[in-house]
């Protein structure tokens, strides 16, 4: 099987040659990774180009934000599975990507997801979303997996299409439920999969949590999974995510 894995990035020198090498050390091989740069002027392409001979495909041009940018990498993959790896973030362990395909070989499913974890400047870990077996009632209670643990099979992207340039912040969150709310057939892998660093778009201020509350429920009444519960639900449910003894 061959996974085809889209990093969407712009200005970003610092963290992604991380986040390629965390693809390209995987142990497995059919990869098709995918890199779409929202036309960088600070250096992250000259990065990008140091490994050009090791990337499948790699474009460089304006785009309308992340989400545009993953619709276009979306576009162009091949492989029988699509995941994304955020430029700010790295795969937890070097054969995340064996065991993924293990677990649809084995099951047959349509996608597989895990675990995901939050780390500061010290890459120390703040906040463990331990995600659970999925079921369609949870989404009620404002549950959804961590996004970019959650490996689909392509089909799933020709079934139900792309992200919405509609949402800035929560276009993953209105894929998912769009998606989940059918029921397709996910398998739980209890094990942290995934490395994220602190301060992305959905929480690096005020303003942005707010509008990504906004944002939330409005996926959540568009898709028709809950109401103004849920999105409390799904905030609060945050909460027991950080701890101190990790």
């Amino acid at each position: 099987m061959k996974v085809s894995i889209i990093t969407s990035v712009y200005n970003n020198k610092a963290t992604i040659k991380d986040a390629i090498e965390s693809v390209l050390n995987q142990t497995y091989k059919n990869i098709e990774y995918i890199i779409v740069d929202g036309g960088s002027t600070d250096g992250t392409i000259d990065v990008i180009k140091k490994y050009q001979d090791k990337i499948s495909k790699f474009v460089s041009e304006s785009d309308n934000g992340i989400y545009d940018g993953l619709n276009k990498g979306i576009k162009l993959a091949t492989g029988d599975i699509i995941a994304f790896l955020h430029s700010d973030d790295e795969y937890y362990f070097t054969d995340i990507i064996e065991k993924i395909i293990k677990k649809f070989q084995e099951n047959n499913c349509d996608g597989v997801y895990g675990d995901l974890i939050y780390v500061n400047e010290k890459n120390k870990i703040v906040r463990y979303w331990k995600s659970g077996e999925f079921s369609v009632e949870k989404l009620k209670k404002g549950w959804m997996p961590p996004h970019p643990t959650l490996f689909l099979r392509k089909k799933i992207y020709d079934k139900y299409g792309f992200f919405s340039l509609d949402y800035k912040i929560s276009a993953d969150y209105d894929f998912m439920l769009r998606v989940l709310r059918d029921n397709p057939k996910l398998v739980y892998i209890p094990e942290i999969l995934y490395k994220m660093k602190l301060g992305g778009a959905s929480n690096k201020s005020i303003k942005n949590i707010i509008q990504k509350s906004i944002e939330d429920y409005k996926a959540i009444t568009q898709n028709k999974v809950g109401g103004m519960l849920t999105l409390i639900n799904k905030n609060f449910s945050k909460l027991k995510q950080f701890k101190n003894n990790y």
